[in-house]
């Protein structure tokens, strides 16, 4: 037998060694107790500090949680561009607009017509889109001011017009046939609703968006494009889809991967589409793949552009749509409200499932209340917008059953609207 084994072996090895075991299990105890009190916060601190984007000294203090506002109920907000976000004088006029009257939002540019992003970050995936142009360098401190006051912030996002991302992907572009990038009218490309790297372009800047302080994200020009030569566009990214469904599956994947709790604050973004304003009555896709029954699953508002001026002469029997604002706004509205709540639809969806009836194309959807919020017209065109004309938009809304809305120009003046709401306030 081996000396070791030996001494191991007596009773005086054995209390020896128990002694040491006992002193042995006694440090231990203390080490764990110690580790148990000082890790959590040794490493809570690294690994917030970390995330954020700070050092991982321990001396760091993590930034705080982004705060966010709900959505008033009702809402009631007014446009303001990145140019105009970015000029001290003229966002801080628009500020006391909506101080001094019964506003509560305001719709603030991410990304506009330009594809150029409205303020600076680090992000590898967005810094080259940062507009040099237009845009606020200090947006989250105005977001924060906004917050302040409880002014509820959206950020809108023009998305498939974009120049800048197609002038750097211009394979992800909708095509000529003949060749080359097709671009619009007005000499805008846009991106392929198909092309799905741009998706997850959409899903970091609306990440990144959310982490700054907007509370909701707004998405524009989701849509195919309308004007221009549309023989010569080539959707190669969408071949072998319908318009609606390639724009139904952006929808879903959008919302399923904004939907995802945020780093920083375990909130989701509030989600808006803009839709043209004739989705509210039409049944087609209107050759732009918008459909109103295929955004209301994944969209938390759904914002028709009812703007009297952009429907044709003829619409709901006028002559001039310019004459009666009131009635095209309460009849595209009307329209929305029933087709919201419907329990049929003859528009299929990845949301809605197939039911027997003696129609193949009749699809049942589930009941939706509250999502549709116009946007109003606050602009000239092709007319002077009186306060009449203003108040007419507000009447027929109220009218409709819809309290809430959005008012859109896009010089940011509001000059009949001040006056309509100015007086509304004084009436209070």
């Amino acid at each position: 037998m081996s000396r070791m084994s030996k001494e191991t072996d007596s009773p005086l090895s054995i209390k020896y060694f128990l002694s040491y075991a006992v002193a042995a299990t006694v440090a231990v105890v203390a080490v764990v107790s110690l580790a148990y009190v000082t890790l959590p916060t040794l490493l809570s601190v690294s690994y917030s500090a970390n995330i954020l984007g700070a050092t991982s000294s321990p001396n760091v203090v993590a930034a705080p949680y982004v705060q966010h506002l709900p959505t008033p109920k009702p809402l009631k907000a007014i446009y303001m561009s990145q140019c105009v976000a970015g000029t001290p004088s003229f966002r801080d006029s628009l500020v006391k607009f909506i101080d001094d009257t019964a506003l509560n939002a305001v719709v603030i540019d991410i990304k506009d017509f330009s594809g150029g992003i409205a303020f600076p970050t680090e992000n590898a995936i967005l810094a080259g889109a940062v507009s040099d142009e237009c845009g606020a360098s200090d947006m989250k401190e105005f977001v924060e001011r906004l917050h302040a006051k409880n002014i509820y912030v959206i950020g809108r996002i023009t998305v498939f017009q974009d120049p800048h991302y197609t002038s750097v992907h211009p394979e992800q572009a909708v095509q000529k046939k003949s060749g080359g990038v097709w671009k619009d009218h007005k000499g805008l490309a846009f991106v392929d609703v198909g092309a799905k790297p741009f998706w997850d372009y959409m899903v970091e800047l609306g990440k990144e968006s959310y982490e700054l302080g907007f509370d909701e994200l707004n998405f524009d020009y989701i849509r195919f494009p309308s004007d221009g030569n549309m023989a010569e566009a080539d959707y190669t990214w969408s071949a072998g889809k319908s318009k609606a469904q390639a724009l139904e599956e952006f929808y879903k994947y959008l919302t399923e991967n904004l939907r995802s709790p945020s780093i920083s604050s375990g909130q989701v973004p509030v989600l808006s589409a803009d839709l043209f304003g004739y989705v509210t009555v039409h049944q087609d896709d209107l050759g732009i793949g918008q459909v109103l029954e295929r955004g209301l699953p994944y969209f938390d508002y759904i914002y028709p552009m009812v703007y009297p001026s952009h429907y044709n002469n003829g619409f709901t029997g006028l002559a001039d749509v310019n004459s009666d604002p009131y009635k095209v706004v309460y009849t595209s509205l009307v329209g929305a409200v029933l087709r919201e709540v419907a329990t049929t639809t003859r528009q299929p969806s990845f949301a809605f499932i197939p039911i027997a009836s003696t129609s193949p194309q009749l699809y049942e959807k589930p009941v939706y209340s509250g999502k549709v919020i116009p946007w109003l017209q606050g602009f000239d065109y092709p007319v002077h917008y009186s306060p009449e004309m203003v108040s007419a938009q507000i009447e027929a809304t109220n009218d409709a059953g819809i309290e809430s809305y959005l008012f859109w120009d896009a010089a940011n003046k509001y000059t009949s609207l001040r006056s309509v709401l100015s007086a509304t306030a004084t009436v209070q």
